[in-house]
């Protein structure tokens, strides 16, 4: 496969690309996280997402830790190819990392960000050490 693909992309100036994760089947966004052009050329490869994690300088393998992987099921770039939209099956049905099935369980409500969305695990089951 030609990497030209990969080329098109307009990575910001630390080599990133926003990449939002959503449920193939719900449309509901998910989470939203970092690639760089080698976690955007494995996702392609391994059918699974992968990101790039700023705070730990590294490939992150949606998943390996805590088993809920992101299957692809469709890959977009955006207009101004500067964000990847992915359609995916979120395995186990958690995608956030304090156990809710997505990052944005929080709503604006009288100046104060409220959760509104359900642990589903606790998240000290998901990631013991």
């Amino acid at each position: 496969m030609s990497e030209q693909w990969i080329e098109q992309v307009k990575w910001n100036s630390d080599g990133l690309v926003p990449a939002i994760a959503q449920d193939h089947v719900t449309g509901k966004v998910l989470m939203v996280a970092w690639m760089n052009a080698e976690a955007l050329a494995l996702t392609v490869q391994e059918n699974r997402a992968i990101y790039w994690s700023r705070s730990r300088q590294k490939l992150w393998r949606k998943g390996e830790e805590s088993g809920h992987v992101q299957q692809l099921h469709e890959i977009r770039l955006d207009c101004d190819d500067d964000v990847i939209l992915m359609s995916v099956e979120q395995l186990g049905g958690i995608a956030c990392h304090t156990g809710r099935e997505h990052c944005f369980y929080k709503t604006l409500q009288e100046g104060e960000w409220v959760p509104v969305e359900p642990v589903l695990k606790d998240p000290n089951s998901i990631y013991e050490k």
